[in-house]
């Protein structure tokens, strides 16, 4: 598989997620993550949030994160955990200094590790000081605790704003990107990452899993689904491999998020990143979703 960069780090081109690691036991998680492993898919992604409403309650996806590693330890210098804090329910957003230094502690116990590879902020919190919570990620940098520090679901303004505060440069930005969620292609957060080489992390490449499904909601769902169907096609793949490799063709370094729980999956969708995506079909589907020709 082709090799993109994350700051210091080189991963592949393709992540896996494991906010459905809820209804999973540890010899099943661990399955998955050495079948993404061997797929070349080296950036594995968490949350502490993941697991709330479900039996393993809050931070459960990473704890059984943290049982695999503890059961396979030579994994950890295979892969890039990327974990994030900032959701605590009912209120619903904490990025205070305070809050965020005990979430990302908590985070390390959990995962069993002794440094977060790339700490984001899950949601903005818009009642938090922003230099309060560059303070706190200053903090965990400053102490070893965090490599690297991202946002998600930030807009460039709220991003630049952090960054303004913040003694390390950010290195992801996490919007959710697919072929039926186009806005980072023009609401300026692909242009960021151009702009400082940042990486985009596409989270629900699939739609929803609806391009995998073929299920469209609506007419513009459906224009693009047959776009990406006539592409599929040509080179040989299917629906999904072909929405995985239209987020890669972008000029940013754009890296999918997928999260199926289904091995098999896995192992298709790091097929995408070798697909021949021409040009042609990058702009193919963006016609489809705006339902008219490039001017």
């Amino acid at each position: 598989m082709p090799q993109t960069t994350l700051g210091s780090f080189t991963i592949g081109p393709i992540a896996y997620g494991c906010w459905r690691f809820a209804g999973s036991t540890a010899a099943e998680a661990q399955e998955k993550i050495e079948t993404a492993l061997d797929a070349g898919m080296t950036l594995i992604d968490t949350a502490d949030i993941y697991g709330f409403g479900q039996p393993c309650g809050f931070g459960g996806a990473e704890a059984i994160l943290g049982d695999v590693l503890a059961a396979s330890p030579s994994w950890r210098e295979r892969m890039v955990i990327a974990t994030k804090g900032g959701i605590i329910p009912p209120r619903p957003y904490d990025s205070s200094h305070d809050y965020l230094i005990a979430a990302a502690e908590a985070s390390l116990t959990r995962l069993k590790t002794d440094v977060i590879d790339l700490y984001q902020i899950h949601r903005p919190d818009l009642t938090a000081p922003v230099e309060e919570t560059a303070r706190a990620l200053n903090d965990l940098v400053t102490s070893g605790k965090v490599r690297h520090l991202g946002v998600s679901n930030f807009t460039v303004a709220q991003t630049r704003a952090l960054q303004a505060h913040l003694e390390t440069p950010l290195v992801s930005t996490q919007p959710e990107f697919s072929a039926v969620c186009q806005d980072p292609v023009t609401d300026g957060t692909l242009d960021w990452c151009s702009e400082t080489g940042a990486a985009c992390f596409a989270w629900s490449p699939l739609g929803g899993g609806r391009l995998a499904t073929a299920t469209p909601r609506d007419e513009k769902e459906t224009r693009v689904h047959a776009a990406l169907a006539r592409i599929a096609e040509r080179l040989d793949a299917d629906i999904s491999q072909a929405a995985l490799a239209f987020l890669l063709k972008h000029q940013a370094n754009v890296i999918p998020i997928i999260g199926t729980q289904t091995v098999s999956r896995i192992r298709d969708a790091a097929a995408a990143a070798t697909l021949e995506f021409t040009a042609r079909d990058f702009y193919d589907v963006i016609e489809a979703w705006r339902g008219a020709a490039m001017p």
